[in-house]
C-alpha cells in the first residue's frame, strides 16, 4: 500500500515527525484503504498543502479511485479543488443542503445564491485579471448554527432576498431540473452567474494532470 501512494516501505518505521506533509497525507491515504473500503470520506483532506503537492495528491486519489474503484465524499471549502476531482456536488449552507447536481451544471449554471457567491469568491490566479472578476461580498451578519433564523437559512445574507417567504417559509430542496436541485424561492426567477461569467481558475490552473475520473465522486462544500 505504501507503494501504491508513491513512498517506500522502507519509511514504515519512520516516526510522523520524520515526513514531509504532502508524504503524511500519502500515509494517511495508504491507511484509509489498506481495508479496500467502498466509500472513502475526505475531510479538507488537502487543505493545509501547497499548491504544486495539493495537484499530485489529488492526482494520487483519482489514480487510486481508477484503480481500486471505490467512491470518495469529499468535504471542502475550496471550489477549485471540488471541480478537480469530483463529479457531484452538494453545496451546504449551516448545515444543510441548498444546491444538489453534477459539477458541471453547479459551476456553469448555479441555481442558488449562496452557490453563486461562492464561485465569485475563488482567487484568480492571474493578478491582473483580478480585478475583472466579479466577487459577491454578503453581509457579515452571520447566523447562530444553533439558533437558525426563520423561513429560508440564508435569508439575512443573500443579496436576493425579497418579501414574506424568504423570511417565514423554509424553502425545500426541489428538483428545478433533472438531477438539478436548490432550496430557493427564487431559483426561477433569477439568473445567477456561473463560471463562465465571473472567470474562476479551472481546474487546470491547479496543476493537476490528468482527464476528471469517470468512477462517482461527491462533494460537500460547506
Amino acid at each position: 500500500m505504501l507503494r501504491r501512494v508513491g513512498l517506500s516501505p522502507s519509511l514504515a518505521n519512520r516516526y510522523p515527525h520524520a515526513f514531509s506533509g504532502g508524504q503524511r497525507q500519502r500515509v494517511n491515504i495508504a491507511r484509509a484503504l489498506i481495508t479496500n473500503p467502498r466509500l472513502v470520506i475526505a475531510d479538507e483532506a488537502v487543505s493545509a498543502l501547497d499548491v504544486s503537492v495539493r495537484a499530485q495528491v489529488l492526482n494520487l486519489l483519482r489514480d487510486l479511485q481508477e484503480e481500486l474503484g471505490h467512491t470518495y465524499l469529499f468535504i471542502s471549502h475550496d471550489m477549485s479543488v471540488v471541480e478537480s476531482i469530483c463529479d457531484r456536488v452538494a453545496v451546504m449552507y449551516l448545515g444543510k443542503i441548498v444546491e444538489l447536481s453534477d459539477t458541471d451544471a453547479i459551476y456553469r449554471n448555479p441555481q442558488h445564491p449562496y452557490t453563486e457567491a461562492l464561485l465569485s469568491a475563488v482567487p484568480r490566479p492571474d493578478p491582473k485579471l483580478r480585478d475583472s472578476s466579479r466577487r459577491i461580498r454578503l453581509s457579515d451578519d452571520f447566523p447562530d448554527p444553533a439558533n437558525p433564523p426563520s423561513g429560508c437559512f440564508f435569508h439575512t445574507r443573500c443579496p436576493y432576498a425579497d418579501g414574506e417567504a424568504c423570511t417565514e417559509i423554509r424553502p425545500a430542496l426541489r428538483e428545478l431540473k433533472p438531477g438539478h436541485a436548490a432550496a430557493c424561492h427564487h431559483s426561477e426567477d433569477l439568473k445567477l452567474a456561473g463560471v463562465l461569467d465571473i472567470g474562476i481558475p479551472k481546474a487546470g490552473d491547479l496543476g493537476a494532470e490528468g482527464e476528471p475520473s469517470t468512477i462517482r465522486s461527491e462533494a460537500t462544500v460547506k
